[in-house]
Formats: structure tokens, C-alpha cells, sequence
């Protein structure tokens, strides 16, 4: 029996076709693949940007080639920073992005040292750009000296003692 193309395609968009090879005990491969999302912006995030929440979106993955390594959810990129330029479209790789830096080079902040009992506080400035644990160099706006200390979370810079 020779099907008309018109048939063939209205059997195959009626389900019919799914319903007999599920019958039959073969299940297409398409069938199998749980449904994967990526992030991807929707304008063009450059380096050294905050990626907000109205600057990406989840798209379904229909590349099933498509390489591991991308964000898969919108919580995974809000509030952090772009390493390189992200463009529209495209998956963000997570080895693209870092989290914001705790300390800016040149804001002013308390450095405090700590010796027995005794805590000393004094304003200074840091010399470099730092997230919280790192160890940042600072100058000390009284005397000009400069320490280093490592960034503590609540956003002051814990000196090291010599």
C-alpha cells in the first residue's frame, strides 16, 4: 500500500505513530533525554559587569552535543561578575564568572590587628581589588605604612603580624 506524504505526516502528528512503537516496546531516543535548560543573556554583558536578573534567561537545550560547563539556572549567575564578554544567545560558562570583589582598590575601609587583648583599629586604604579571604595589601592613612591583611566578611581587613 503506497501512503500519500499528507498521510503520512497526519499520522505522525496525531501521536500514532509514538503510540505504536511504544506498544511495541521501542522507545525513540528523544523520548529518553530528560530536558536540559542553559543560561544565556539577552543583551550583551562585557567584562567586569554584574549580571542581573533581567539581563539573562533559561532556554531548553536542544544541542544534545552541546559541551558541559554552562550555567543551568538563573540562581547560578545573578550577582556575579562576567570575566570575559557574554554574548546574546550563546551559554555562559561558569568558569566565565566570579563573584564580586569584597574590597575596592582605593575605597576606604578599617584595618584592625589583634595582639593579646588588645584590638587596634585604624583607616586605611586597600592597594588592590579583593574578594573576602583574600590577602590584600593596605596603606594606613595615618602614617602612610603599608601592611598586609586578609579581607574578613563583615568588610574589614584583618592585619597580619610580622
Amino acid at each position: 500500500m503506497k501512503f500519500s506524504r499528507n498521510y503520512a505526516e497526519n499520522l505522525a502528528r496525531s501521536g500514532a505513530v509514538s503510540a505504536l512503537l511504544l506498544a511495541a516496546g521501542m522507545v525513540p531516543q528523544a523520548a529518553l533525554a530528560q530536558t536540559r535548560y542553559a543560561v544565556v543573556p539577552t543583551a550583551t554583558i562585557f567584562p567586569g559587569e554584574i549580571i542581573g536578573s533581567g539581563r539573562v534567561t533559561e532556554v531548553e537545550v536542544t544541542n544534545p552535543n552541546l559541551a558541559a560547563g554552562y550555567a543551568t539556572d538563573v540562581s547560578d549567575v545573578i550577582g556575579k561578575v562576567s570575566k570575559r564578554t557574554l554574548v546574546p544567545g550563546r551559554t555562559i560558562p561558569v568558569s566565565s564568572l566570579r563573584e564580586p570583589f569584597a574590597v575596592q582598590r582605593g575605597s576606604t575601609m578599617r584595618m584592625t590587628v589583634n595582639t593579646g587583648g588588645m584590638t587596634i583599629s585604624a583607616a586605611g586604604t586597600p592597594l588592590q581589588d579583593a574578594m573576602i579571604g583574600d590577602v590584600v595589601r593596605m596603606r594606613n592613612l595615618d602614617t602612610g605604612v603599608i601592611v598586609s591583611g586578609t579581607v574578613m566578611a563583615d568588610g574589614t581587613v584583618e592585619v597580619m603580624q610580622k
